[in-house]
């Protein structure tokens, strides 16, 4: 029988990513130290672009919690690439407030534009169209992310084009 619930096999982390983690994990109580599963995603993320369930599974091990634990932090929120990304993720806000104010037909309108579904990475892997939830500009709908840093507002499906345009030039320029 396996050791862990999730059969799993845990990543090896480097022992640069392990002494990262260690520096995360200092920062709190030693009985506590789950509270740096966030982080320690994070990290894992930088060096990977995307966590897999072997990296939860490395996390859960390091910190000492079920893997589950881990993995409802991965899901909770948008920042956790689930699968690899493209150079620029867009998430567009999809819940009710925005939905009411064009959200979803930007999103449909991001994805036909850029041949991919939902969640899905164009072909020459720059772009990456995902919804998301609430980014707390309901006022300013629809609204984006790109790469979890830059808020868009008022995205109407020309300064979405002119977005995707902006991208496309600027990873021509090598980005």
């Amino acid at each position: 029988m396996s050791p862990h619930p999730n059969p799993t096999a845990p990543i090896m982390f480097s022992e640069a990513t392990l002494a990262r983690f260690a520096r995360e994990v200092a920062k709190y109580p030693a009985d506590q130290k789950q509270s740096a599963v966030m982080a320690c995603l994070a990290i894992a993320q930088q060096e990977a672009g995307w966590v897999s369930p072997e990296a939860e599974q490395g996390i859960a091990d390091y910190l000492g919690m079920p893997a589950i634990a881990v993995k409802e932090v991965t899901t909770f929120y948008n920042m956790y690439n689930q699968q690899p990304v493209g150079t620029f993720k867009l998430n567009v806000c999809t819940n009710l407030p925005c939905q009411l104010r064009a959200g979803q037909a930007a999103l449909d309108h991001l994805c036909a534009k850029l041949g991919v579904e939902p969640g899905g990475t164009t072909q020459d892997g720059l772009i990456t169209v995902q919804p998301c939830e609430c980014l707390g500009a309901c006022a300013d709908a629809p609204v984006m992310l790109v790469n979890d840093r830059q808020m868009l507002s008022f995205m109407s499906h020309d300064r979405l084009d002119e977005l995707v345009q902006t991208l496309q030039a600027h990873a021509g320029q090598g980005a």
